[in-house]
C-alpha cells in the first residue's frame, strides 16, 4: 500500500470518528445527518467551481456503480439502525463490523486483488480489534457471543448490515478506477441524500427538521467540510489501493473514536477497549508495509 494512499485513508478515518461524535452530540440523530448531508452537499455544490479537475458527465456504468453504493450504504445505515433498535451494543457492533470479512474476498475474487502475507496479517488483526472493542472481558464465551442466537432480528439485522457495506465498497472501487474520484463522490453525496430524503419527508420527522437546525446550526455548519473530507480522502485513497486493504485500514476511526471518548466525552476505557484499538493501528501498520 502506497504511503499516500495510507495517509488519505488515515485521514479519512480521522475525519469519518469526527463526524460521528457530531451526531453523537445532536438531539435528533437521523435528521442531524440528513442535516449533514445537506450541508456536505452544498459545500461541495459551491467548491466544484473552483476546482480544476476537468468534469464530464458519468456513464451509465459509473451511474449504476454510483447508485449501487449509495443504496448500499443508506440501506447499511438502516439495518444499524434497525439491529440497535433490539440489540446490545455488545452483540451488533462486532458483527456489524464483518464487511471486513467479505471485502478481501470480493476483491480477490471479483477485483484479482493480491494480497501479501504481511497484509492479509494486518487485515486479520484489524479485523480482530473491530470485532473485540465491545466486548465485556476476555473469555471464549463473550467471544462468541454475538452469534449465539443467529434467529434473533438484531443479529440478523446487523450481519445484512455488514454484508451490504462490503458490496458498497466494491462498487466503489470499480467507480473510482475509471471515473474521477472527486465527481464519484459528488454524484454519491446527491443520490444518497436524495434518498435519504424521501425519509426525512415522512410526518414523524417533519417537525424536527427546523428544531434541529435552530439547536445545532453550527454543528450542521461544521459538518459539511469534515463529511466532504472523510468522503473525498477515501475515494482517492481507494483509488490509489486495493480495496481489501483500503476498508480495513479506515477502521482506524474506531482508534481515534476510543480517543475522543476518553479525551472529550469522559469516557471510561477499559483495557479491552484500548487493546482493541491498539490491535488496529498495529494492523494498519502491517497492511502499510505490506
Amino acid at each position: 500500500m502506497s504511503t499516500l494512499a495510507f495517509i488519505l485513508i488515515v485521514i479519512s478515518a480521522v475525519m469519518h470518528a469526527l463526524w460521528n461524535l457530531l451526531v453523537k452530540r445532536s438531539r435528533h440523530k437521523t435528521v442531524f445527518i440528513w442535516w449533514m448531508f445537506v450541508a456536505s452537499g452544498g459545500l461541495f455544490t459551491a467548491t466544484l467551481p473552483l476546482v480544476t479537475v476537468e468534469f464530464h458527465w458519468p456513464d451509465i456504468r459509473t451511474l449504476l456503480l454510483v447508485t449501487v453504493g449509495a443504496v448500499c450504504f443508506v440501506l447499511y445505515h438502516l439495518l444499524n439502525g434497525r439491529a440497535y433498535r433490539g440489540g446490545d451494543l455488545s452483540v451488533v457492533y462486532p458483527l456489524c463490523q464483518t464487511s471486513m470479512v467479505y471485502v478481501p474476498i470480493w476483491g480477490m475474487w471479483l477485483l484479482g486483488e493480491r494480497l501479501t502475507p504481511l497484509g492479509i496479517a494486518g487485515i486479520l488483526l484489524v479485523i480482530l480489534g473491530a470485532y473485540s472493542v465491545q466486548m465485556e472481558r476476555v473469555s471464549l464465551a463473550e467471544f462468541i457471543r454475538p452469534f449465539r442466537n443467529l434467529g434473533s432480528d438484531s443479529v440478523r439485522y446487523a450481519l445484512a448490515a455488514g454484508f451490504i457495506y462490503s458490496l458498497g465498497s466494491i462498487a466503489e472501487k470499480v467507480g473510482v478506477r475509471d471515473y474521477s474520484p472527486l465527481y464519484f463522490t459528488y454524484f454519491l453525496v446527491l443520490i444518497m441524500l436524495g434518498i435519504m430524503s424521501f425519509n426525512i419527508l415522512r410526518p414523524r420527522y417533519r417537525p424536527l427538521i427546523t428544531a434541529e437546525l435552530r439547536e445545532h446550526w453550527g454543528l450542521i455548519l461544521v459538518s459539511g467540510p469534515v463529511m466532504m473530507a472523510s468522503f473525498l480522502t477515501f475515494r482517492y485513497g481507494l483509488n490509489l489501493s486495493p480495496v481489501s486493504y483500503a476498508v480495513p485500514v479506515r477502521q482506524v476511526s474506531i482508534l481515534m473514536g476510543v480517543l475522543i471518548g476518553i479525551f472529550f466525552l469522559g469516557e471510561s476505557c477499559g483495557r479491552i477497549r484500548l487493546g482493541a484499538a491498539l490491535l488496529i493501528l498495529a494492523g494498519a501498520i502491517l497492511i502499510r508495509l505490506g
